[in-house]
């Protein structure tokens, strides 16, 4: 089991349960899933190397291979046509979300320049959306060039409340 894991049945759990007044454990909000994605302008899906470098950039930071998403419609204004590639994503879940979890919020997050803590903003159901200016603070992606990406951390959470206290009881850096 996952130290992150280990630590949301030890310790977290009672106090989500005690701070909300669940009587069950499974009513209690819990990490369902991590998303980790990046957006390719048209340049770069034309040029099949440097979709393969940005898909391993992805693969090394996430433990997990990407997919390729293609456009669904054009869209002139972005010079986009229908099944080009706009995006690359990853789902997380279970053992290796905790495993992320744990390296994003102990190893990363400290890593960012001037760091005072992530704004975090929900989407009103407890799923928050961050975005990452520079893959770089990823030990693994150390050597990489500088590139964005953005991570969506997915809760089972009812309201926003409950998955800000969830993230926060997890250890998540949020700036006062």
């Amino acid at each position: 089991m996952n130290r992150k894991q280990k630590q949301f049945n030890e310790e977290v759990l009672p106090v989500l349960k005690t701070k909300f007044g669940y009587v069950n454990d499974l009513e209690a909000p819990r990490l369902d899933k991590i998303i980790i994605t990046r957006g390719i302008n048209h340049e770069e899906g034309r040029v099949s190397n440097v979709m393969e470098e940005m898909i391993e950039d992805i693969a090394i930071i996430s433990g997990q291979k990407p997919i390729v998403k293609n456009a669904k419609k054009s869209i002139a204004a972005f010079k986009l046509r229908e099944g080009m590639p706009n995006g690359i994503m990853v789902t997380l879940r279970r053992k290796r979300m905790y495993a992320f979890f744990d390296r994003f919020v102990s190893v990363a997050s400290p890593r960012i320049r001037d760091f005072q803590g992530f704004k975090i903003k929900s989407d009103g159901r407890g799923n928050f959306t961050i975005g990452i200016k520079d893959q770089r603070i990823f030990l693994e992606a150390e050597n990489r060039a500088q590139k964005g990406l953005q991570i969506t951390f997915n809760t089972t959470a009812k309201n926003e409340e409950e998955g800000k206290a969830l993230l926060q009881e997890l250890g998540f850096p949020v700036s006062k």
